[in-house]
């Protein structure tokens, strides 16, 4: 999906994925903000404010979507990144910030996609736990029926209800999550390629390779060099 400039990207549930930065430049350079809210968070703002929102959807099949920032939330945007290097301000304002743009996106046009993830917690019967669970044991094999039983349901319901959430299947949910962490090992200097493949998971070189190459494009090696040529020829087009 594309995010140009203004515009939020949000992820109701953790997604393993990849992004491009293209176009930036010294006169107009790219600048973004993670922030991340929690379900007491977003349910606090909602029964303070006496926000009503309600699922137009029985599907939770939207976990991730782009919005456009209205000119309220990139001003809260602006004053939080203000803080940054300001640590008796961060520890006192940044909570009371990040209330205000809860209070802006439950409150607009896309209120009830942000109120997913508090309905999401609720209604996806195991599927948050599943992911939480693959999350802290994606260096490990396991069988979809012993994921199934960590989280208490049945092997095609948790196949059929992962997958409308996150387009793909636990086991293939697994591989892009050790695939990302070993870019991420080899791209940072500390690994190379066969000790980052070991540490996520792989035992054997050539199928971490194999699969590397269909998800990247590349080789492992092929991929880090292209990456870092690319970043260090243009530091603002960052992949």
């Amino acid at each position: 999906m594309d995010c140009h400039p203004g515009n939020f990207l949000a992820s109701a549930i953790k997604l393993p994925a990849s992004a491009q930065i293209i176009g930036a430049t010294r006169q107009s350079p790219y600048l973004g903000l993670r922030v991340d809210f929690t379900t007491k968070e977003i349910a606090s703002v909602m029964a303070e404010a006496e926000i009503n929102i309600k699922p137009q959807d029985d599907e939770l099949n939207i976990s991730a979507f782009v919005g456009k920032s209205d000119a309220d939330l990139l001003e809260s945007f602006i004053r939080l990144l203000e803080l940054v290097g300001r640590p008796q301000k961060v520890h006192f304002l940044s909570g009371l910030i990040k209330r205000e743009m809860l209070f802006h996106l439950l409150s607009g046009d896309y209120g009830h996609l942000f109120f997913q993830q508090m309905f999401f917690d609720q209604q996806a019967d195991g599927v948050g736990r599943a992911i939480t669970w693959i999350g802290e044991n994606y260096n490990r094999s396991f069988t979809v029926e012993e994921l199934a039983r960590e989280t208490n349901m049945s092997v095609s319901g948790l196949h059929h209800k992962f997958k409308a959430m996150t387009m793909m299947g636990p086991l293939q949910y697994q591989k892009q999550l050790r695939l990302q962490e070993a870019r991420r090992l080899m791209l940072s200097g500390s690994m190379d390629a066969t000790t980052a493949a070991v540490e996520v998971g792989y035992k054997s070189p050539s199928q971490f390779s194999r699969e590397y190459r269909r998800l990247f494009g590349l080789p492992p090696l092929q991929d880090i060099r292209a990456l870092q040529t690319g970043f260090a020829a243009n530091p603002f087009e960052i992949s």
